[in-house]
């Protein structure tokens, strides 16, 4: 049973902060992590705090051998573990690079600056470290206020199984289908006779029928009544009418003379 004291933990983080901030460039920064409960961990503390990050296997000769393309010159280093991260602790001790690591209770510490007690083989706990540090960094910085909750959670820094995120985006897109289907509405047939809710023209497709309704039984709509005659009004057959207009009375008149 490991026992570990959490306010020496608290106190290691605070330090380890302090001297991560005092670094002038945020990218001369180098966090590590060869265990894959810490990958997603050391990815995301590099995204929030723009250091570097090596997430996976380290390539030997990367801190000591200048001819490999990922030649690095970081000014300080931090571990997830020191047994499994053991080639880059032991290239950091040849060109004199300052080591911080999240140690357990069975962890070597040599070669190891400042040496953080936790638990670092389960994923909530090097998630939980990695996202105090980056917080505790940022206020350092004064990019956050000290009086605000940081208001990244703390669930980005665990680690997430690939079989599990399989599982979740399957389940959402099932989800997603789902809820397409409730809200798809029904293709109506309109060309289907059976349809009782079709409204049949007044006519039907015979426009030279008799109509329907009322004017079947020899009434008269408003609108097929003949429009009034005006009395006084004259036509294109009457005599006193035409092109001449009232040029033509007067020379009817004209005979008694």
């Amino acid at each position: 049973m490991h026992v570990l004291n959490i306010g020496k933990t608290w106190d290691k983080i605070m330090l380890a902060a302090r001297v991560i901030a005092a670094v002038e460039n945020p990218s001369d920064v180098c966090a590590i992590s060869a265990r894959p409960y810490g990958q997603r961990s050391v990815l995301k503390f590099a995204q929030y705090t723009d250091c570097s990050a090596i997430a996976g296997r380290f390539t030997p000769g990367t801190f000591t051998n200048q001819i490999t393309k990922q030649f690095k010159e970081p000014r300080l280093l931090i571990i997830t573990d020191p047994m499994t991260d053991h080639q880059p602790v032991k290239e950091s001790s040849y060109v004199n690079i300052p080591v911080i690591a999240l140690c357990d209770s069975d962890s070597p510490l040599d070669h190891v600056d400042i040496a953080i007690p936790v638990n670092n083989k389960g994923r909530y706990s090097i998630g939980l470290v990695y996202w105090l540090l980056a917080r505790e960094v940022l206020r350092l910085r004064g990019a956050i206020p000290r009086e605000h909750e940081w208001d990244v959670p703390v669930d980005l820094f665990f680690y997430r199984d690939p079989a599990e995120i399989a599982k979740f985006i399957e389940a959402r897109d099932r989800q997603l289908a789902e809820a397409e289907e409730d809200f798809e509405s029904p293709v109506e047939n309109w060309s289907d006779p059976a349809d009782v809710n079709a409204v049949p023209a007044a006519g039907g497709d015979d426009w030279d029928g008799a109509p329907a309704g009322d004017a079947a039984a020899g009434e008269v709509l408003p609108e097929q009544a003949a429009a009034p005659v005006d009395a006084g009004a004259g036509t294109w057959d009457d005599d006193n009418a035409g092109w001449a207009g009232d040029d033509a009375a007067p020379a009817a008149d004209a005979e008694g003379w």
